[in-house]
């Protein structure tokens, strides 16, 4: 056996070995696993005299581990692994074999996997001796504790791996492990800790010139021991002596290079110990018998920390684990000074403490490492934290507190500065860069907190920054670091958006508040500085982000307008690239925004970036395999230049149709941009025929052009806002030759791809300006943009931009639509047709169906149903019940219920719409119903007023059509009731059928109760009270009976086996066969009150489940619905219960 293990391990794990034989290897060790004598064999493998392959150890004692944690040996099994793998142990471990046959670090590391098993099946009954077992084989002959190396390093892995199997808090356990691993916890504390102490203080004094290795792991397994046993078994003389020497040691290590890591592991080893969960005052007792801000003093002050901070020889590990210990004893400072109980003397010494510590916290928060100052933001936060609650106490800030709070923002300022080393957007440092921007952001939320402690503290420090900044950049003619002159637009810009936050920058005016007028102060600074000239991109990009950001600064100081538009003119026209491109962006916001400031400049500023309106289309470069290092902020790639390219023409669009400019002069610049695009067009169009794909991509380009043009010249939205008014008619004039031409390039190149979305995109941004002028060419736009070639995705886009043009013209639309419906319809269900080949084309597919039913109910919703019923339109007429019969089988479909939703909602819509005049009241249902001749208003006006018209036999087709679609999808028995998007189909079933009723009346109650109810094999009782909850409740109270009626706990299913026809139940909680009764159909059961849940347990024989019925049937079946106590579900033989109340 131990042979074919041995053969079956080496042909698994050998790359080279047969795919066949590698398979039968892996199925032979698999069936291993499950031998229940397999862990012996593997055991013996494990740990015999004569070792096989490292491979086939570690395989075996991974079939060992599994056996164990599986729980499948007993406690005479278990104690016979423990006799044999300690044997091992002792023989291996415990000095009687050379050190070069000592196991490699991963054979150790399963060994050690295997005792931490061990230890939790055993410890507390079977193996009481475990830890003195583990401290005899760190015993050489002469007995002192830790004194053996391999045992040693074997020992403290076991000791921390038993910690992260029971006390890491970081673990996720269920509830019994928990419980177990506090019972394992306490048995530690009484039985062993004191030991265990102890071979710590021993470990540590006996190596600490021998081993850096043992020396960190026993201080790693100390850190992590702490936090759960008692602290003084640690903060004593005798362990903490050997602790200080190796905090405070520098190159007395004896293995060369590991002395840091040891010293560094000594530190981190504090931070747990002042991490440890204590009561306030305990804390900050064990803090100050520490001594902790002396201890970090010293370590400040050190050469690797002082004398190298500004080297290349600064010891950033050294530095790192000193702040996160400054960070953990600040933390525990202030959660001290938080708690309200502790009394003044506890309050006093901890300030002192805080005072003490300030120094280190702002050291190591200015640290030029982020990843150093990052260590301290949470104890600043707090800090912060604290400093508000106690202002917002006592009125004003307590001057200990004060005194810190100025040197604390003067470090946030300090730090969010670049660095001397760094370099801007350089493509070698883009991860440093979006490291620093988040550590901004970071920074951002403590200077907000300093902002909420002391508001004019920081409004006259950030002033002071950037005007103090500006002054300097004016005085040396623009001879400044470029980081500073960063800084100060990064800080005001930040604090332009507190000052901001509160009503705007201006009302009727005036500055909001202070900080408003402050930020118009710098505004005013900052353009007549010359920041504009600067020539570093960093500040150029600064500047023209603030003018966009507050560019309401302008409207009141409109004087600066000319000046920051020629600064703008400079940057589109940037050699650098990052530059250029978010300029174009930026240039088009702040002409957009103040181009009612422009008046006479507008055009000399569309003629100074004229030649920049030029198009040339550049087909995408092949994938070279490099790393993609582009971002949204630096993405120079041929399509993001021309989508940048794009602003400039909505930019020029913005320009020329404000009220200032002349008709004349509008239509002169919409001519000028536009003609070049014409030219260019047709220039490209025979070539893009015959299949050139560059002048594919030019015309697409084009036609992107001008449809962005368009959008520039009118912000009227479809649907939108009705108090814009659209262009000039001599404007539209302009744009009805840009609808000509773009419809001639979709004629003619309709078959792709790229052609057909630029029209899309193009069309979409024409409305605005051409109005309802544009509705007479949608035929052609319909041709055009659903061809042949088409995808769903195309057709679903489309679809949703008529439903804008239709709720935009609604009433100029109606003769159109009836026009072109027939052909559109027949060419989405030439798409709704098509087969899928994937899961992209299953998503487009339920996509294209939704937009489908949502455009025809926006026709609906819209007054203009007559279209698709249109006596003027024979081909209307055709395709009505293929449109119907389209809406049934997508109601009817289980795997897609929001489109099941919405074509519910079509039908109750068309019953509206269709159906006539309501005949039931539907503001009071319980009053009798309305006679036919009342309702057409022969004899007397309804209550409501009734707008809606009958179409010919609709009534019946209600009742036949739509009615059975709404019983069969919440009938088949894949319907998940729980499911929240099918519980909203039921709500749209629910108003179906009230709708339905409300036209109908009786009709629809007596084909209900003789046809299709008796189809369902209903139970006449619940067929009635069904029938009297559709008649008597209101629409709110009748959609909640519905609701709870398939919300059921009891799942009712016909049985069909030929005998007496039966209902089978199931009990809610029990799926097993055992909880099934079946009840004769003869008893018709009205309620199961709550009383009966006793009555039927899952063992009911049929006889009781009949006796029960009895029961119930004496309940009253003449109590109201709504006052009936119900709390279980309704019996009857259809598939469909119906439930007054939800079950308990």
């Amino acid at each position: 056996m131990d042979a074919q293990i041995e053969n079956a391990v080496e042909i698994a794990w050998n790359p080279t070995s047969d795919q066949y034989l590698k398979g039968q290897a892996f199925d032979f060790l698999n069936g291993l696993r499950s031998d229940p004598s397999g862990w012996q064999v593997c055991l013996s493998l494990a740990t015999r005299t004569s070792k096989p392959s490292e491979v086939v150890r570690h395989v075996a004692l991974e079939i060992v581990n599994n056996t164990i944690q599986n729980q499948q040996l007993d406690e005479q099994k278990l104690g016979f692994v423990k006799d044999n793998l300690l044997e091992y142990l002792v023989r291996v471990y415990g000095g009687l074999t050379p050190e070069h046959e000592i196991d490699p670090p991963n054979l150790q590391n399963k060994f050690t996997q295997t005792i931490t098993l061990l230890f939790i099946a055993l410890y507390a009954h079977g193996w009481g001796g475990f830890f003195d077992d583990f401290l005899g084989l760190t015993r050489p002959e002469n007995g002192i504790s830790g004194g053996h190396l391999a045992g040693v390093v074997l020992y403290l892995r076991v000791l921390s791996s038993i910690h992260d199997e029971i006390a890491d808090v970081l673990v996720n356990r269920t509830p019994e492990e928990l419980k177990r691993n506090n019972q394992l916890k306490d048995l530690i504390r009484v039985r062993d800790v004191q030991k265990l102490a102890t071979s710590w203080q021993e470990i540590l004094s006996y190596w600490r010139e021998r081993s850096d290795l043992v020396l960190e792991m026993c201080l790693k397994v100390l850190g992590r021991w702490v936090s759960w046993i008692d602290i003084s078994l640690i903060v004593n003389e005798a362990l903490l002596n050997p602790l200080f020497i190796l905090v405070g040691r520098s190159g007395s290590g004896t293995e060369e290079g590991n002395e840091d890591n040891v010293r560094n592991a000594a530190i981190d080893t504090f931070t747990e110990i002042v991490g440890k969960k204590m009561k306030p005052a305990a804390k900050l007792e064990m803090i100050v018998f520490l001594n902790m801000a002396s201890i970090i003093a010293q370590l400040s002050e050190s050469p690797p920390l002082r004398s190298l901070r500004n080297s290349p020889n600064y010891d950033t590990d050294l530095a790192d684990a000193v702040a996160k210990l400054v960070n953990m004893t600040a933390l525990d400072i202030i959660k001290i000074l938080e708690t309200e109980s502790i009394d003044d003397n506890t309050r006093n010494l901890a300030n002192e403490q805080l005072q003490g510590f300030f120094p280190h916290i702002l050291r190591f928060f200015t640290d030029e490492y982020d990843e150093i100052c990052s260590d301290i933001i949470p104890s600043l936060t707090d800090l912060l934290a604290l400093f508000r609650k106690d202002a917002k106490a006592k009125g004003a800030l307590a001057p200990l507190y004060s005194s810190m709070l100025s040197p604390i923002l003067d470090a946030i300022i300090t730090k969010m500065k670049y660095d001397e080393t760094s370099s801007w957007s350089h493509e070698d440092e883009q991860t440093d860069e979006a490291e620093f921007q988040e550590l901004r952001k970071r920074l951002q939320v403590l200077q907000q907190s300093v902002a909420a402690v002391d508001d004019s503290l920081y409004t006259q420090t950030i002033s002071d920054v950037v005007g103090n900044t500006f002054a300097t950049l004016h005085q040396r003619g623009g001879q400044i670091d470029w980081r500073d002159l960063d800084l100060a637009l990064h800080e005001m810009f930040l604090f332009g958006e507190m000052a901001v936050k509160n009503g705007g920058l201006y009302n009727k005016h005036r500055p909001t508040s202070q900080s408003a007028e402050r930020l118009a102060e710098m505004m005013t600074k900052m353009v007549e500085s010359g920041t504009a000239s600067f020539s570093h991109p960093a500040i150029q990009l600064q500047y023209m982000e603030i003018c966009v950001r507050y560019c309401a600064f302008f409207e009141v100081h409109s004087r600066f307008i000319p000046q920051v538009l020629e600064s703008f003119i400079q940057f589109v026209h940037h050699d650098h690239v990052r530059v250029k491109l978010r300029s174009w962006y930026l240039f088009q916001r702040f002409v957009k925004h103040l181009r009612s400031q422009l008046g006479n400049i507008s055009q000399d500023v569309i003629e100074a970036i004229n030649d920049l309106l030029a198009i040339k289309a550049e087909l995408p470069k092949e994938d070279t395999g490099g790393d993609d290092n582009s971002s949204e902020d630096n993405d120079q790639t041929v399509d993001a230049l021309f989508n940048s390219q794009l602003y400039l023409f909505e930019a020029v669009g913005c320009i020329s149709s404000t009220t200032a400019v002349p008709v004349e002069k509008q239509v002169l610049f919409a001519n000028s941009v536009s003609e070049p695009l014409f030219s260019d067009i047709e220039k490209h169009l025979g070539m893009a025929k015959t299949g050139d794909e560059r002048a594919v991509v030019q015309i697409h380009h084009d036609m992107m052009a001008l449809g962005t043009l368009a959008r520039g010249f009118s912000d009227w939205n479809p649907g939108g806002s009705t108090d814009i008014s659209a262009p000039a008619q001599q404007v539209s004039a302009v744009f009805v030759r840009v609808e000509e031409a773009i419809q001639v390039a979709l004629e003619s190149l309709k078959s792709s791809f790229l052609i057909r979305s630029a029209a899309r995109f193009a069309f979409s941004r024409l409305i605005g300006v051409l109005g309802s002028h544009i509705l007479p060419q949608l035929p052609r736009w319909i041709d055009g943009l659903l061809s042949q070639s088409s995808t769903k995705d195309e057709m679903a886009t489309f679809l949703r931009l008529l439903q804008q043009v239709v709720y935009s013209f609604k009433t100029e639309i109606s003769n159109i639509l009836d026009s072109l419906l027939a052909p559109l319809l027949q060419r989405v269900f030439a798409g709704l047709a098509e087969p899928t080949t994937g899961t992209d084309d299953e998503v487009q597919l339920a996509d294209l169906r939704r937009e489908y039913l949502n455009f025809l109910l926006v026709i609906l919703n819209n007054d203009l149903g007559s279209v698709l019923i249109s006596t003027a339109q024979p081909a209307n007429q055709h395709i009505f019940d293929t449109l119907i019969t389209t809406i049934e089988h997508f109601a009817k479909d289980i795997k897609d219920y929001p489109t099941s939703r919405i074509a519910f909602s079509l039908f109750s819509k068309m019953s509206s719409q269709w159906g006539g005049p309501d005949i039931i009241n539907p503001l009071d249902p319980s009053q009798p119903p309305l006679s036919k001749s009342t309702s057409n208003g022969t004899n007397e006006a309804p209550s409501v007023p009734q707008t809606n018209i009958a179409l010919l036999g609709f009534d019946r087709f209600m009742i036949e059509r739509f009615s059975a679609v709404s019983w069969e999808l919440p009938t088949n028995a894949a319907f998940n009731v729980k499911d929240a998007q099918a519980r909203q189909v039921l709500g749209e079933v629910a108003g179906l059928q009230k709708a339905i009723y409300a036209k109908t009346g009786k009709e629809f109650l007596t084909w209900l109760r003789e046809v299709w109810f008796p189809g369902l094999r209903m139970g006449q009782d619940m067929a009635e009270e069904y029938l009297r909850a559709l008649e008597v409740l209101d629409a709110k109270e009748w959609r909640q009976f519905f609701l709870v009626s398939g919300s059921r706990s009891w799942r009712i299913t016909n049985h069909d086996d030929g005998a007496e026809p039966k209902c089978r139940l199931s009990y809610k909680g029990f799926e097993d066969d055992e909880s099934l009764l079946f009840l004769p159909l003869s008893f018709n059961c009205t309620f199961l009150s709550h009383c009966v849940e006793a009555t039927l347990p899952t063992t009911t024989t049929a006889a009781a489940a009949a006796a029960a019925a009895k029961v119930i049937q004496r309940s009253s079946p003449s109590a109201p619905i709504t006052s009936h106590p119900l709390t279980l579900i309704l019996l009857s033989i259809s598939p469909f219960p119906i439930l007054p109340h939800q079950p308990q």
